[in-house]
C-alpha cells in the first residue's frame, strides 16, 4: 500500500483534515525554503555592502597617503652647478666693498644690510637652508670661507621661494629670511652683493658663477660644515 493510500480514510471529514495537514506541511516547507533563500540573499547583500565599504575606505586611505606623501615630502635638495673660482666678470647691479676679517664676540653693527663681510664670530654657520633668520656674525664667517648667502624678505610667496631655491648649489650656500631689507632678495659673498626684486632674475645665477667658492674670499676652501646650526635648519 502506498503512503497516499495509507492516509486515505473512510471518513470524509477526517480525510479532509489529513489533506489539510499535508498542505500545511508542504506550505511550511515552502515558506521555510523561501525564508532560507531570503536569508542567503540578505547575507550576500550585506557581504557586498561590507566589501564595497572596505574598498571605498581603502581607496580613500590610498588617496590620502598619496596626497600626504606629496604635501609633506622633503623639499628636493638644491642642485644647480657652478664653477669654483672667479673670472672677473662684470655683473650689472653688483656692489663691491672692502671689509676687515676680525674675529669678535657679541653683535656687530655692519656697514651693509645684509652683511657682505666684516668682523664676525669665531665660529661659522653651517651652510644650508634655514626657514628662520640666522645670526649675522656666524653667517659672515661662512662668507669668509667662500660661501654665498642668499637672503629674502620673509613676506616672499612660497612660489617665489621655490624659484629662488632653483638657483642654489648643493654646498657652500646659505638661504635664510632676513628682516628689514630694502629689496626682495640679496645675494651676498665676501665683499660683493647683488640686490634684486625677482626670484627669476638671471643675475642670481651669474653672481653664483662669479662668487661661489671664489678664490678671492679670505679663506677659500675652508669648511662650511662643522660649525654651528641655527634655528629653522632644514
Amino acid at each position: 500500500m502506498s503512503p497516499t493510500e495509507k492516509r486515505q480514510s473512510g471518513n470524509p471529514a477526517k480525510q479532509a483534515e489529513i489533506n489539510l495537514t499535508v498542505k500545511q506541511q508542504r506550505e511550511q516547507q515552502k515558506q521555510a525554503k523561501l525564508a532560507e533563500y531570503q536569508k542567503q540573499i540578505a547575507r550576500r547583500r550585506r557581504s557586498r555592502i561590507v566589501w564595497w565599504t572596505v574598498g571605498i575606505v581603502a581607496a580613500i586611505a590610498v588617496i590620502a597617503l598619496v596626497w600626504a606623501s606629496i604635501a609633506f615630502a622633503p623639499q628636493p635638495e638644491p642642485s644647480a652647478e657652478y664653477t669654483e673660482g672667479s673670472d672677473g666678470a662684470t655683473i650689472e647691479g653688483v656692489e663691491t666693498f672692502t671689509n676687515v676679517t676680525d674675529h669678535v664676540e657679541g653683535t656687530v653693527d655692519y656697514d651693509q644690510n645684509p652683511p657682505a663681510g666684516g668682523p664676525h664670530n669665531a665660529v661659522w654657520l653651517n651652510c644650508g637652508i634655514y626657514t628662520e633668520p640666522v645670526p649675522n656674525e656666524n653667517a659672515v664667517h661662512s662668507l669668509e670661507h667662500g660661501a654665498v648667502w642668499v637672503t629674502y624678505d620673509p613676506a616672499m610667496s612660497d612660489e617665489d621661494l621655490e624659484t629662488l631655491r632653483t638657483w642654489l648649489p648643493s654646498s657652500y650656500v646659505i638661504l635664510s629670511p632676513y628682516e628689514g631689507m630694502d629689496t626682495a632678495i640679496a645675494v651676498s659673498a665676501w665683499d660683493a652683493q647683488l640686490k634684486v626684486d625677482s626670484a627669476s632674475d638671471e643675475r642670481i645665477g651669474e653672481f653664483f658663477e662669479e662668487y661661489w667658492r671664489s678664490q678671492n674670499a679670505p679663506e677659500p676652501g675652508a669648511a662650511c660644515t662643522g660649525g654651528i646650526d641655527a634655528a629653522g635648519q632644514q
